[in-house]
């Protein structure tokens, strides 16, 4: 309406006061970032904020200028603005994590040699098989995989919320970083895992800003090596030929892994079905952070579909085995890997 007076098309009666034509092109810029950013707020698209927040603060300076007619308007604005405000709080934390992905890619070989037969020989027979059966065998060794999940998660005696999450993972300096977005009573919270090299922490922050949990402790980094030798034995077979791995043959669709990183030794036992699919994953060497105490932790997979080339389990949980029972307090949903990025 600020520009339709400015130029007189038409008669605005709700406008009293006189509107300059260079105020008028004011008008019509914030009308047109209004509905951008609109419409890419209804895509869902994060960049929303980039193009509402400056729309609102143009709007708001115009508004001063014809306060009684268009005071209302900052209602308005004032939302726009703290919405856009907690979602800026979201996009900082994102970015550290997207500052580390950068940092560690950094330095990566442009090709990697493939991985032959040869390279299984001190593999057991069960592991061998399903390195076969998911089809890393002259393809070219990992040194780096990004994961795409969605999912829902829970705590004990909570409903569960969902979640989207994204993470990077390097072989040769065993580093896990994993950044989730889920969504509680309308909100979304961020939530931030990082494992470098044994070393690892956990951040949860409200819209970005506010820390529910800030854990570094020592328990951590022996939880999380459990975590990423899950992640290698699941999402980056491959993986598996590295010589930190010692290998047990229990029988003949299970064995015991032992894998270090630095100070951290962890074990676990990986059962396989008669198709050579992997279909569980057990250790007793992780801790349940809130409660500070070691339980069974176990990670039963399904659903093997081809990604990429190669045949990878589509479904998993992730449970707690607490003397009440078994908890199953995550559900993944595979939606995409990729190995070896730049």
């Amino acid at each position: 309406m600020g520009f339709a007076k400015a130029y007189q098309y038409g008669n605005i009666t709700q406008l009293t006061r006189p509107i300059s034509r260079q105020a008028g092109i004011l008008w019509l810029i914030a009308a047109l970032l209004f509905l951008a950013g609109a419409l890419l707020f209804l895509l869902k698209k994060e960049s929303w904020w980039m193009i509402l927040l400056p729309a609102a603060v143009i709007s708001q300076l115009l508004i001063i200028g014809v306060w009684s007619d268009a005071k209302f308007g900052t209602i308005a604005n004032v939302i726009i603005a703290v919405a856009a405000v907690l979602t800026i709080g979201t996009w900082i934390f994102e970015r550290t994590y997207k500052r580390d992905v950068a940092e560690n890619t950094k330095g990566l070989p442009a090709t990697a040699n493939l991985l032959i037969e040869r390279d299984l020989d001190h593999l057991p027979p069960a592991v061998q098989r399903y390195l076969r059966y998911v089809g890393v065998i002259n393809k070219p060794k990992v040194y780096n995989y990004k994961i795409i999940f969605r999912g829902e998660m829970r705590d004990k005696g909570k409903d569960w919320f969902p979640f989207t999450s994204e993470q990077y993972n390097f072989v040769d300096r065993p580093t896990r970083l994993f950044f989730m977005k889920g969504t509680m009573f309308g909100v979304t919270v961020p939530g931030y895992h990082a494992y470098k090299n044994g070393n690892a922490s956990m951040q949860i922050k409200l819209f970005g800003l506010f820390p529910i949990v800030n854990e570094t402790t020592g328990v951590l980094n022996k939880a999380e090596t459990v975590t990423i030798f899950n992640d290698m034995c699941l999402m980056a077979p491959a993986s598996l030929i590295d010589p930190s791995i010692k290998w047990e043959q229990l029988s003949e669709n299970a064995v015991n892994a032992t894998y270090t990183v630095k100070e951290n030794t962890v074990s676990a036992t990986l059962y396989f079905n008669d198709h050579g699919q992997l279909v569980d994953f057990v250790s007793d060497d992780r801790y349940a952070i809130a409660e500070k105490r070691k339980y069974r932790f176990s990670t039963p997979v399904s659903d093997y579909k081809t990604i990429n080339g190669f045949n990878l389990p589509g479904y998993g949980e992730a449970v707690w085995h607490y003397p009440d029972g078994k908890f199953t307090y995550g559900k993944f949903y595979l939606k995409d890997v990729q190995y070896n990025i730049q």
